[in-house]
This record gives C-alpha cells, sequence and structure tokens, in this order.
C-alpha cells in the first residue's frame, strides 16, 4: 500500500492481528490503532521498492488493553512474514504511547489511539458518519498522538489541546499553558482528521479564549456538563534526557550446551569489530531502546532465540519497564541509530572506497558550478562554493573587534578568537557565513566576548548571518578554502601583534596539506619530538630556515610546502631530508628525540546517515526526538532542529523560536559530550536560520523548496542584497567576478562549455530553479528594464535582472509567475528576457 498523507517518496503496508489472523487495513485508516488490538506495519522506502533486498522495517504494535498472550506472538508471526518478503528487515517492538520515532514518523498527521476493538467498530474509519461524541486528548512533539478519553472536563487540563467531535462540529480547545506550537499541531491533526473521515464537511472551531469563544463554550458545556472546579496541570510525560541515552553496554548471546547465556562485552565508546559474523549481540541503551544484532553466520538456535531473549528475559532481569523499545537486525541491515553508537562504522560497500571529502574536491573543482544546482554536492563536500568569494577577519581583543589588515587574514594565534565574515553570491542573491574561530588556549572571557561579537553583527545584517563555530585544529574544508592553503597559527602573538614582546629565536611550524584547499600551517613546540615523517616542517632559526621532508610525505605536500614557506620567513632556507638532518638542525631542536615515524593510516570513510531530531528542554534536561525520513515539511517556526551530519552538526532555529537562540549551540555541545560514539568535542556547530539556510544544510534533504520561505519584515535593503554595513565592513577583500577570484574559479570559466560567460555562469541557477524570491516589494521595473550592467542598483545581478521584480510586475510583465518561468528550458527564458529588456 501507500504511506499516509504528507509523505512522498514513503511506501507503507499495515495489518491487522486478530486472534493471529492477518486482516487488511484499509488505508483511509492509517494511523488508526484499537487498544485491543496488535498490528503490523511494513514499511519500504519509496526509492528502494525496485531495489532486490532492499532494507524494510517490520514493526509489531501492541495495544494497551490487547492481553497478555500478545506479548510473545510476535516472534514466529514476523519471522514467516519476513521471509516472505525475500530481504534483510528491520524488526521493531512498538507499545501503544510509547512508539519508536521511527514508527511515529510514518503517520505525519498524528496518531489516533481508538477505544475497544473491531468487535465495536466494523469498520476502522467510517467515513460521512456525522453521529459521534468523542473526546480526544492530543500531545506529543513534532509528531502528535490523539487518545480517546472520557467524555468529561474531569479529562481536560491547562497544558494540552482537547478535541470534542460532534460530527458535524469539531471544537478544538487548547489549553491556557499550551504552547504555539502544540496548538498548530493540533489543528494540523484536526483538519486531518475532518479530511480524512467528514470528507472536509465539518466545521472546525477554536477555543483559544473561553471568555472570547462564549458561543462554543455554551456548546461544550451542553455536552460535557458544567464545569464545577479548576483544572489541573498535566502531568509531564518522562522522558529520558541525553545524558541518560549515552549509557550503553554490548553483550554477546553464547550458546553453551544446551542454553543460550547472554555475558556483558563492552561499554561505550564501541567499535565495529566488536561484532562478530558468527555471533548474535544485544546492544543495551538502558530503557531506551535494546538492540539485537544477528550475525550472517550465526547458528539458527541463536538466532530465533535471540528477539525472545531480549523479550522477555533481559527485560525482567534488568527491571525495565514492559514497554521498553526492542530493535532487531540482521548482518548488514543496520539502522542509522544502531550505527551511530559505535565510534565508526564502513559499510560493506564502501571499504574498498578511500577518497575523502577533500580528494572527491579535487576530481570535481573544475565544475563548481554544480555546487551551486547541486546542493547534495555542497553538503557532502561541506562547500557553499569554491571559496572566491569577499572575506573581513576581525581578531577580538578586549571584548572589542579589531579588523584584520588583508595581508595578514590568514595568520591566527592559538590563545586569541577570530570573526572571519565569508560573503557569496547564489541564486542572484548575496549570502554570508560568519565563522567563529576560536583558539584553543584562548580564555573563557574572550570566547564569551567572540559570540557577544557575532551577535553584533548578526544584527547588522538582519538575522542573515549563518554562524559556524570552529575550533582550532578542525576547521572546515570551506574554511580552509577561504585562505587558499595561506592558514598560519601561531602558538603565540604573531610579530605584527606581539606589542613589545621580542620574538622567540626558534621556531617549529608543522604543515599539513596537498594544496590551497585542505593545508593548514600550524606552530608546535620547537622539540625534536614534534616532528612526524608522514608529513613536512619549518624549523626558523635566527639566521637561516630549514624546510624538513619526511620520507612519508608526497610530491604535493612539498610543492604546497614551497609556496608556504615564504609567508612564514624571508630568511635563506635550506632543504633537509629526513635521516640527512646537519647538526645545527638538532641543535636549534635541543638535541634528537624520538617522534613518530609510523606510516599515518588511511582515512575513515564512515557510513552515516544524517539524522533529524527536534529540541526540547521544557521541562528540565535537554531532550532530543528523531525525525525519521525526514523531509522539509518536518521544520516549522516554532521548531529548533538538530541535524546531525556527522562532520558537523547544524542547529536550525525556526522564525518563531528566536527565544532559544542563546541555547542552540550549547545544546549542539551537549549532544556533542553525551554521545555515547565518544565524539570529538571540536566537531563545528552551524547555526542557521529559517530562510537563510545555506546548501551545505538543504543538501541533506532529499528536495529543498527556496521558496517555501519568503524573508519578509526584515530590512527592505536586505531583501535586496543591499546592507548598510558599519564602517570597517565596507571595503571587502576578495569578490567573484573581480581580479582576485579565486584559481578555481578561473580554471572553472577556462574549462566551461562556453568560454565566454562572465563569473555568473558560475552562480546562476539550472534550467529547473530559479532565483530566491525577494518578497513582496521587489524593484521598480524602470530600474531593471532596459538598463546596462553599469546602471543597475547595487547588489543586482545583471544576468538575473528579472529576479528583482516583485511577484505581481512579474506577472504583469511576463505573463506568468516566477516558477512557471524558471520551469521553462534555459533557451526560451533567454529569448523571451530579450524580447523584454531584461537581458
Amino acid at each position: 500500500g501507500k504511506g499516509d498523507e504528507g509523505t512522498p517518496g514513503r511506501e507503507g503496508g499495515t495489518l491487522l492481528s486478530q486472534n493471529l489472523q492477518m486482516v487488511p487495513v484499509p488505508e483511509p485508516a492509517y494511523g488508526n490503532f484499537f487498544e485491543k488490538h496488535c498490528y503490523v506495519v511494513l514499511h519500504v522506502p519509496q526509492r528502494l521498492k525496485a531495489t532486490p533486498g532492499a532494507p524494510k522495517d517490520l514493526h509489531y504494535w501492541i495495544g494497551k488493553m490487547a492481553g497478555a498472550g500478545a506479548e510473545g506472538a510476535p516472534g514466529s508471526l514476523l519471522r514467516h512474514l519476513k521471509e516472505a518478503l525475500g530481504g534483510a528487515a528491520v524488526q521493531h517492538r512498538e507499545v501503544q504511547g510509547r512508539e519508536s520515532a521511527c514508527f511515529r514518523s510514518y503517520f505525519r498527521s498524528g496518531i489516533i489511539y481508538r477505544k475497544g476493538g473491531l468487535a465495536s467498530a466494523r469498520k476502522h474509519v467510517e467515513t460521512n458518519v456525522y453521529n459521534i461524541q468523542r473526546l480526544l486528548r492530543i500531545r506529543g512533539g513534532k509528531h502528535v498522538s490523539a487518545t480517546e478519553v472520557e467524555l468529561s472536563w474531569h479529562s481536560f487540563n491547562k497544558s494540552d489541546v482537547f478535541l470534542l467531535d460532534l460530527g458535524r462540529l469539531m471544537i478544538q480547545w487548547n489549553g491556557p499553558k499550551a504552547s504555539a506550537a502544540k496548538k498548530a499541531r493540533g489543528l494540523f491533526l484536526t483538519h486531518s482528521l475532518r479530511d480524512r473521515e467528514r470528507g472536509g464537511r465539518a466545521q472546525v472551531s477554536v477555543v483559544d479564549d473561553e471568555a472570547e469563544a462564549t458561543d462554543l463554550m455554551e456548546i461544550m458545556e451542553a455536552v460535557l456538563g458544567h464545569r464545577v472546579r479548576n483544572l489541573h496541570a498535566a502531568m509531564p510525560s518522562k522522558r529520558m534526557s541525553e545524558l541518560q541515552k549515552a549509557n550503553v553496554h554490548l553483550y554477546q548471546i553464547c550458546q553453551k550446551s544446551k542454553d543460550l547465556v547472554v555475558q556483558e562485552l563492552s561499554t561505550c565508546p564501541l567499535t565495529q569489530d566488536l561484532l562478530q559474523e558468527e555471533n548474535c549481540y544485544m546492544l543495551d541503551q538502558g530503557s531506551f531502546k535494546i538492540y539485537v544484532w544477528q550475525g550472517r553466520l550465526a547458528s539458527l538456535q541463536e538466532r530465533g532465540a535471540a528477539f525472545r531473549r531480549a523479550l522477555v528475559s533481559f527485560i525482567q532481569a534488568k527491571g525495565y519497564p514492559s514497554y521498553t523499545s526492542v530493535e532487531v537486525m540482521d548482518d548488514g541491515a543496520e539502522s542509522a541509530g544502531f550505527k551511530q553508537l559505535f565510534r565508526s562504522w564502513s559499510g560493506q560497500q564502501r571499504k574498498n572506497k578511500n577518497l575523502s571529502g577533500m580528494g572527491k574536491l579535487l576530481q570535481v573543482k573544475l565544475d563548481v558550478g554544480k555546487l551551486h544546482s547541486q546542493p547534495e554536492l555542497a553538503a557532502q563536500l561541506r562547500m557553499v562554493d569554491d571559496a572566491s568569494g569577499s572575506v573581513q577577519v576581525w581578531c577580538v581583543q578586549d571584548s572589542c573587534r579589531r579588523p584584520v589588515d588583508p595581508k595578514r587574514h590568514g595568520q591566527l594565534c592559538a590563545d586569541c578568537c577570530y570573526l572571519v565574515l565569508y560573503t557569496y553570491r547564489r541564486m542572484g542573491l548575496i549570502q554570508h557565513v560568519l565563522y567563529l574561530w576560536q583558539g584553543l588556549q584562548a580564555t573563557a572571557h574572550e570566547i564569551s566576548a567572540l559570540r557577544a561579537n557575532a551577535e553584533e553583527l548578526d544584527l547588522w545584517y538582519h538575522g542573515a548571518l549563518v554562524q559556524e563555530h570552529v575550533t582550532m585544529g578542525s576547521e572546515p574544508p570551506h574554511f580552509l578554502a577561504i585562505f587558499q592553503g595561506q592558514l598560519m597559527i601561531f602558538q603565540g602573538r604573531p610579530s605584527h601583534s606581539r606589542k613589545g614582546h621580542p620574538a622567540p629565536t626558534v621556531s617549529l611550524f608543522h604543515i599539513q596539506g596537498t594544496d590551497s584547499y585542505n593545508t593548514r600551517t600550524v606552530e608546535v613546540p620547537a622539540r625534536a619530538s614534534a616532528l612526524n615523517s608522514n608529513d613536512v616542517f619549518l624549523l626558523v632559526t635566527a639566521n637561516l630556515c630549514y624546510l624538513w621532508f619526511g620520507k612519508g610525505c608526497s610530491g604535493d605536500q612539498r610543492e604546497m610546502a614551497r609556496t608556504v614557506v615564504t609567508i612564514i620567513s624571508r630568511e635563506d632556507m635550506e632543504i633537509v631530508l629526513e635521516g640527512q638532518e646537519p647538526p645545527d638542525f638538532w641543535e636549534a631542536l635541543g638535541g634528537q628525540a624520538p617522534y613518530c615515524s609510523n606510516k599515518r593510516p588511511p582515512e575513515d570513510v564512515c557510513d552515516f546517515q544524517p539524522r533529524l531530531f527536534e529540541c526540547s528542554c521544557q521541562a528540565g534536561p535537554l531532550v532530543l526526538t528523531e525525525v525519521v525520513f525526514f523531509s522539509q515539511e518536518d521544520l516549522d517556526k516554532y521548531d529548533v532542529m538538530l541535524l546531525d551530519a556527522w562532520q558537523e552538526i547544524f542547529l536550525w532555529l525556526g522564525a518563531a523560536a528566536s527565544e532559544w537562540k542563546q541555547k542552540a549551540v550549547a545544546w549542539g555541545q551537549e549532544y556533542l559530550k553525551t554521545h555515547p560514539a565518544g565524539r570529538s568535542l571540536a566537531t563545528p556547530i552551524v547555526l542557521v536560520k529559517q530562510g537563510h539556510e545555506p546548501p551545505t544544510f538543504t543538501g541533506w534533504f532529499c528536495s529543498w523548496d527556496p521558496y517555501k520561505w519568503n524573508v519578509r519584515g526584515g530590512h527592505p535593503d536586505t531583501l535586496r542584497g543591499i546592507i548598510t554595513l558599519p564602517r570597517d565592513l565596507r571595503s571587502l577583500s576578495r569578490w567573484p567576478g573581480n581580479d582576485r577570484a579565486g584559481p578555481l574559479a578561473l580554471r572553472a570559466l577556462k574549462s566551461s562549455e562556453d568560454s565566454s560567460e562572465s563569473w555568473s555562469s558560475l552562480s546562476e541557477v539550472g534550467p529547473r530553479s530559479s532565483p530566491r524570491s525577494l518578497g513582496s516589494g521587489g524593484l521598480p521595473q524602470e530600474q531593471l528594464r532596459h538598463r546596462a550592467a553599469k546602471d543597475l542598483p547595487e547588489g543586482v545581478d545583471p544576468a538575473h535582472k528579472e529576479a528583482y521584480l516583485s511577484d505581481s510586475d512579474f506577472q504583469d510583465i511576463f505573463g506568468k509567475s516566477k516558477e512557471e518561468f524558471y520551469s521553462m528550458a534555459k533557451w526560451r527564458q533567454q529569448q523571451e528576457k530579450k524580447q523584454l529588456g531584461f537581458f
């Protein structure tokens, strides 16, 4: 069958287990569950439908009134169903009210728990039936559920949303302490119920303030009686914090004689090599979830008993609640949540791939236009563009930001903090990324000042800055590419800012990288033990510089090092090969000492999928609720969402969630600290606001509509790409299209099929997309039509003059909407623009 409404690209099938008989559930009833029954739910992602052996999710759902026999029923039932499907499947055990995030993600409109069983209703859902009186309590976060409760005022509380369903009239009553997000999600479920069960022919009314809805309150009191006492507060639902979820233990299931024995093997952080294909294992994540992993070569007895052992014996022995979630998977069909409990995970299909992100960048760097037209590529490479935009750098000192001379933009200090503002064009509009670079030796006061200055800059730009928190040594590829291989990190203050302090007589620099897109140079202690045979080092003394090549470094490393050393020192330079060092070399380092000479292992290629979480801390500690099979539809203005792309963490702020802005980055840091896999706390954290998403974020979504959120209500100049800047922002060091465009852009131009195209060919959109809407304002057509590039207003892209029209003016002039226009073939777009004076 098909998935529920609003979930394109998914396929699901739902069956009811009634006395162990499989009874199909009609599609309009998907999401309705009778509490006296058990259900089997099958899900296959639509994109994998035609793939042989594609992974599937098989859920066994138990109603709270299903009876004791329901617990042991699923074993043989699911095993036979899994064999019939002929492919790998992850089995899940679900209990009413405690369903997994994966299960809830199938029912975007919400889950409805219905009293009784099929004996009390011949059909799951009887459409166009209006002789109904029921009361539903609506609860939950991103995925809501509605539970049928007693038709009485005693069922109400101050914090939840309730739906009084009277057939032709549906009254949604919002608790006085219910959040705006809960009210909006409740209304979405209410409208969904109306459309599915009444064909859209029932009236929906909302009581948000009883004093202003006296007519609706009269109807409610006629049904429920007069309310004689005050409402009580809702009992907060118990949800596990991230710290509780970090308690992970791995157990092996062993067969000894005729018995199966469960013995503890390891605790976090776990490594993938602990799982042997001859055995079965249980991974215990406390009472949050239990995973059962079955090796492909494990005995049939072990595989058959693994689910039963986890379901009954282990849960009882640990004293966990009976509703504890259980997930059973085969070797090679692991879920994303299971993989991320390990320090690293390499899929079978990727074990022979040895291509890092920057290696892939080298392959595609002659076609950087793809970074704009294919955001999925930008996300994988972590590059918003080819780094040839404009750059401004400030050093944060004494709580103030001080501009850094453009000649020294790449020279940073380990005991300082810096703001690096990068500006570029995409889809005809100006975009901004603000990097908050934190030195490892920076004080807490300096870090606090860094964030305060970043907020001040964000105010100048009316909230349009994407803010990325970067820790020294963990700079993302795009940050390195901005400085074109000339990033230097000094342990103390560099010579231009030492303020009278004498420079050290001997300095040692570690040069890492093979080209201008991945090279960083870091000052290290001037001792022989700091050397490494895999890299290049520069030893600077009072009279001479030594460029030391380790035996394991490549030709690209040597060539890149030769270009870097001229920036550090102008002294005479001598090339030194490892093993042929002169005595003066060792003397400058304080004598010979052991150093790392082992060959560097190849970089791990991790097979992790991005994961999206809803953030909440309403009742104390941070709680993250996963949204599985996520899409742009899962983001709304009330949300704070965390997207874990493994190499970096994104915090997405909805337009109505600005109150959580100050806490969002701290939530990302807490997520890393409590992650069972032992994640690096230096992982970059990116703060993204609704309407200003960079391609490195949108590329992780299957599809992204840039018109879904028009930026409204901001400064009018912001919508046109023209921003009034503070004085120290008005002169920018580089801009694409000028003489100093980056080498990557120049090479891309040379390799372009049409060499006559200008820089705009790199940033223009493809034939199936269009520049971002400018909102309802736009520019007057007189400033755009029949105007040469030099006569256009500042900030207007000459290649897309038509995009700066308001929507209404565009419709009047072109006779069609912007969406219709940009869906046309490119040659037809150009033809119409010529005829109408916009070419």
